[in-house]
Parts: C-alpha cells; structure tokens; sequence
C-alpha cells in the first residue's frame, strides 16, 4: 500500500521547517540544510536521546532535480528532518546565498562516521537495502573496524514491488530489531519516497536514505581521490567509471542544474 505523501507523515517527532534548529536554502525549490558534519552528528544525538523521530535526505544535484519536478517528493526534501548537501554544487549554492558555513555531508562520509560515533555512544543500527549479500558484508566490515557496534539487522530487500503482507512483514521486523537508526540503500528518489512512505509506521528514531554508500564501503564501488571530493569533480570520476549508467545524469544533468540556479538564485528559506 502507497500513502500519500502529506504533511500527516511529518507531524510524529518531525519538526516542520520552521522550528528546524538548523537554517535552510532554497536550491531550485528544494530546502538544503545549513550544516556541517559535527553539527549533523549531533543532531543525530539530540533525536536519539529525545526520542524524536526524523527522516534525512542526502542530497546531491541529481536529487535536487529529481525532487524539483515531483510535488510529492519535493515536499519529502523540504519536510524532513534534514536534507544535507552531499554534493559541492549545492554547498556552493549555500556559500551564494549568505551562508558561509555550509559544508559537504557527503553520504559515504557521513556513514563511516556515525559508524564510529555509534561504536562510542552504544547506538544500533539496521542496514536496508543493496544487492543481495551487500548489507552483510556492510555489517561485517564495519563491526571489524569498530569493535563493539552495535548491528540490529540487515535486509536486502526484492527489486520488485513489494505485497501488503510483505510490506507489513518488514515494518514488523523493523521494529521488532529496535534499532536507533536505519541505514536506507535504495538509491535516490526510490528511498526518500521509501522513508515518506514508511515513516509513520517505524519506531527508528532516524531514517536516512543514502544511495550508493554501502557499495562504496563494501568496495563494489570505489571513490574519487580526495582532491576531486574537494573541488567539485567527484562527477567526472564516476561519470569515468560508469559512462552507460551515468552519462545521462551527468551530461544532461549539469547543464540543467547551472541553468536553473542563474534563472532562480539560491536564496535563504524564511
């Protein structure tokens, strides 16, 4: 069953926009946190501890565009807890429009990290999503690397729709793992509609969608050297690695993306 994507799903433990802790820009119409990597772990802290319940959105320039023709998932982006800037473009958009202390979330990144934090605080997480085997060998490198980590499950779901009966079948073993957070695989826009959809029915206090990183720390996908990160070019390194899935994004995407910010400036979000 598909619900529909109205403010119903935001209402439970999720802020609206304007009692956010952290400011917001409007990039293309979409609603770009102003954050950094501290201060979004932290606010990971916060809900845990609060007991609140979130959902984020890793946000890079393909899913801006994405979100920016969709009412439905547009109000995804703009309603959720955060919608971090995985992608310099929109950092950039940020630093435009006034706010210099943007900074890149980076959702491989902002995985290992947390992984870490987590280790530390005592915080549990569910790994859903990835090709079959992907979410395990997410588990094991990442329990290798910090002893102690707490992993409530891992679930890699059919690339089919899933039935009702199913559905229901894995919001109960959700619930029943009890994790603080659940890490969403599915890839963008798949997995913010999976979390809007699903938001209202998981005890989870954090459901964050962050597309290729658990391939990227199973080592199925490998990374642009750090100095591309930095400067904007992690693109053309992907685009290099896979050109038949990706030429489309980049080729068309870019030209997209710099015509809309011209046409309608990044601006603070009242």
């Amino acid at each position: 069953m598909t619900a529909e994507l109205t403010d119903q799903h935001f209402t439970q433990g999720s802020a609206r926009p304007a009692d956010l802790p952290h400011p917001r820009v409007d990039v293309l119409g979409i609603h770009v946190s102003v954050t950094d990597m501290d201060e979004t772990v932290e606010t990971f802290a916060r809900w845990i501890d609060w007991g609140e319940r979130h959902l984020v959105c890793v946000s890079d320039m393909n899913s801006v565009l994405h979100a920016r023709a969709d009412e439905r998932l547009t109000e995804v982006y703009n309603n959720s807890g955060l919608t971090v800037a995985d992608g310099m473009p929109l950092v950039w958009a940020g630093k435009r429009a006034g706010f210099d202390r943007m900074a890149r979330v980076c959702g491989p990144d902002l995985l290992g990290r947390v992984m870490a934090e987590a280790a530390e605080r005592g915080w549990s997480q569910y790994f859903y999503g990835g090709a079959d085997g992907v979410a395990e060998q997410l588990r094991e490198n990442f329990v290798a690397r910090h002893p102690g980590l707490r992993v409530a499950g891992v679930y890699s779901p059919p690339y089919r729709a899933l039935t009702d009966a199913e559905d229901a079948e894995i919001v109960d073993r959700l619930n029943e793992a009890k994790p603080d957070i659940i890490w969403v695989g599915l890839g963008a826009p798949k997995q913010e509609r999976w979390m809007a959809e699903h938001r209202d029915r998981l005890d989870a206090a954090i459901l964050i969608g962050v597309g290729a990183a658990f391939d990227f720390h199973t080592g199925r996908l490998d990374r642009a050297p750090g100095w591309m990160q930095r400067s904007g070019l992690e693109w053309s390194y992907r685009l290099y690695k896979e050109p038949r899935r990706l030429w489309r994004r980049y080729v068309l995407g870019i030209p997209r993306f710099g015509v809309g910010i011209l046409r309608r400036p990044p601006r603070p979000v009242s």
